[in-house]
């Protein structure tokens, strides 16, 4: 973050004109693949009438409803494998969801065969052996979620349409030969999870792992829940109703409202492919400037597919529906078969537009907004078990309820960005500091090493490491592998105290946050805190004239020529805090002196200073964080199974094998 800016590439393209094109890919091979769908749905709502139709529209709907899991799998490869740079570590990163995609799908397929009869009998449905099918395919279903976001998280947007266009067409002839073969509902199902497993077997990334060198990619689990959550929210919004009108109303109006819905998701289709291409593109982007371009041009974008299919729709004869699906789709209740239509384009429209500010929001840092999603989704639910004396009356709970979700997400989100574009400062979540990106290890330890290669530990290594401190390449597995040698010289001990799955992020640290950062917890620090490391308190302490003599004259020697440098503008840098989660408290693990010093000059010129943050709910293990008998002794433990260990002698071999 701190080596040298890289001159623009030319020719390049902007983040705006990759969202652009990515997304020009996604709608040209998802608006095939949803002809397809629909020529699907028209072909089993005529051949099979509204009551078979409505059948196997309330079994693929509970395969959407399981695409909550699928989509977290997919969303979170794609983030991960998006904010790595190296192919390896891309490749550990799929992996690693890959694995626990089949693990989630077998659990979930198991589930479904266990309450087969339950289900079958709330959505009225004519055999478990539906339920039984669904199962099979949940089984491959989660599992392809990881193979997908992997290729949208190296941003192969062909391949991933492509993946999409093959599993709708294999449904498609599949469905109708089944059909023809004459096994109706049940032959319609089994070629949903046909088509499930090819697109799984078709979508087989290919991955670039050097053997014997695979590094190792920990799963965040707020992000992991954060994904869940999100889709969670989505496919209840999105599917929730089918399920419940199934329950409620005649078997005939049920299919009615299924070809209703279908309509629907084709404008969801269309805007998701916006939000796909954009994700990886914001959640690769490291610089803490937000690059509203990205969002702007996704709203645009959504906004107008959803505009030209509510229009569209409304201006369609009524007689093409009829054409379409046949005479006994003509009228739903009082409402026609288009008013309907129009509504459910209208909601579905309102909707989009908060899935691209989440999704926005999701891709740069963990937000809070999907938790917003989930609560509204229950709403929609409870409103729909109050009000149902009509399939219209059903979908203006909906129109309702996608106002009060847009207003939650958007009023905030505009709050902020008026705040930043007038330049005060930016806007917190009370008692939560701002987690601006995720950040790999290697990353850190360059950056610590940058802050603390000066050291007289580090003599004997300035010259032949100084191209490695000064300018690291992030992408060099070799590289990286020097660097955390380097670092183990001095820091070991401290290193390998940290949990082993804490995740790095940059985050926003202002003035009024001081209050929850604590100094390092050794040395003439403990003398200086007196029982109490907030730093904000020994800034006082040392302010007042009677605890100064508490500092060695060499401390506040040191503290002063910081001050010194601070005020000529030429000391900044890196600080490292560890904490459980963003609310703090956070102890400095490097750093200190410096933020001290800035502190003691003027609180605002904390601002100068970039801050990463490693955190893990297993941090109160760590000494450093906590010091009490039982972290001590895992310190001790820790230091004797170490004892043997050279760092220097590693360090000579990896720099000879460089020909250092």
């Amino acid at each position: 973050m701190l080596s040298a800016i890289q001159p623009p590439v030319i020719g390049a393209k902007t983040p705006r004109d990759r969202v652009l094109s990515g997304s020009a890919i996604l709608l040209s091979g998802l608006g095939f693949a949803t002809l397809i769908n629909f020529a699907y749905n028209i072909a089993v709502a005529r051949f099979l009438g509204p009551t078979a139709f409505g059948h196997t529209t309330a079994v693929y709907t509970l395969l959407i409803l399981i695409s909550a899991v699928t989509l977290s799998f997919q969303i979170l490869t794609a983030k991960i494998v998006a904010q790595h740079d190296t192919r390896e570590s891309q490749a550990a990163a799929y992996r690693g969801f890959h694995w626990r995609g089949w693990v989630a799908g077998i659990l979930v397929g198991l589930l479904l065969l266990l309450f087969r009869n339950a289900v079958t009998s709330y959505l009225n449905l004519p055999s478990p052996t539906l339920i039984v099918l669904l199962g099979i395919g949940t089984a491959f279903y989660v599992p392809l979620g990881a193979r997908r976001g992997y290729i949208q998280g190296v941003c192969n947007f062909r391949l991933l349409a492509l993946n999409l266009v093959l599993e709708g067409l294999v449904r498609l002839v599949g469905s109708l030969f089944m059909i023809l073969m004459g096994t109706g509902v049940t032959g319609v199902i089994a070629a949903n999870v046909v088509a499930v497993i090819t697109a799984y077997f078709f979508a087989k990334p290919e991955l670039h792992l050097t053997i014997g060198s695979v590094p190792k990619i920990p799963v965040a689990f707020r992000e992991s829940l954060q994904a869940a959550v999100f889709f969670s929210g989505q496919v209840l919004i999105n599917n929730c109703d089918i399920v419940v009108v199934k329950h409620f109303f005649p078997s005939e109006s049920a299919g009615i409202y299924a070809a209703v819905a279908m309509v629907g998701r084709v404008v969801f289709a269309f805007s998701w492919a916006v939000v796909s291409s954009m994700f990886p593109i914001a959640a690769e982007d490291r610089s803490e400037k937000e690059d509203y371009g990205v969002l702007g041009t996704s709203l645009l974008l959504v906004f107008a597919i959803c505009l030209l299919f509510a229009a569209g729709l409304g201006l369609a004869p009524e007689r093409l529906w009829t054409w379409l699906f046949g005479s006994q789709f003509g009228l739903a209740g009082t409402a026609t078969f288009r008013s309907l239509l129009v509504l459910y384009a209208v909601s579905t429209g309102i909707y989009a537009l908060s899935v691209v500010i989440v999704a926005y929001e999701m891709s740069r840092k963990i937000a809070n907004t999907g938790w917003v999603q989930l609560v509204i989704s229950g709403a929609v639910i409870a409103g729909i078990y109050i009000f149902h004396s009509s399939l219209a009356q059903v979908i203006w709970v909906q129109v309702a309820m996608m106002i009060v979700l847009l207003l939650c997400v958007a009023i905030p989100f505009v709050v902020t960005w008026a705040k930043r574009r007038s330049g005060s400062e930016r806007l917190a979540l009370p008692g939560l500091v701002r987690l601006l990106r995720r950040a790999s290890e290697d990353e850190v330890i360059a950056e610590f090493l940058k802050n603390d290669f000066h050291c007289p530990e580090f003599r004997d290594y300035q010259e032949a490491g100084a191209r490695l401190v000064t300018a690291p390449d992030l992408n060099n597995a070799a590289e990286n592998e020097r660097r955390r040698a380097l670092l183990f010289i001095r820091h070991g001990a401290l290193w390998r105290e940290l949990p082993k799955e804490t995740a790095w992020y940059e985050v926003e640290i202002g003035s009024a946050d001081l209050h929850r950062i604590r100094v390092f917890p050794r040395a003439h620090w403990r003398k200086l805190a007196m029982g109490d490391f907030d730093i904000t308190t020994i800034a006082t302490r040392l302010a007042g004239p009677h605890d100064r003599a508490l500092a060695p004259e060499l401390f506040r020697a040191k503290i002063q020529d910081l001050q010194a440098h601070l005020q000529k503008g030429t000391v900044a840098g890196t600080v490292l805090l560890i904490g459980l989660n963003e609310s703090g408290p956070f102890t400095v693990l490097d750093g200190n002196h410096r933020l001290l010093a800035a502190i003691l000059t003027s609180p605002q010129s904390v601002g100068r200073f970039h801050f990463f943050c490693g955190l893990s709910p297993q941090m109160a293990q760590c000494c450093w964080y906590e010091t009490n008998l039982a972290t001590l002794l895992r310190y001790a433990k820790n230091m004797l199974k170490n004892f043997m260990h050279n760092p220097e002698q590693k360090l000579a071999r990896l720099l000879q094998q460089s020909g250092g």
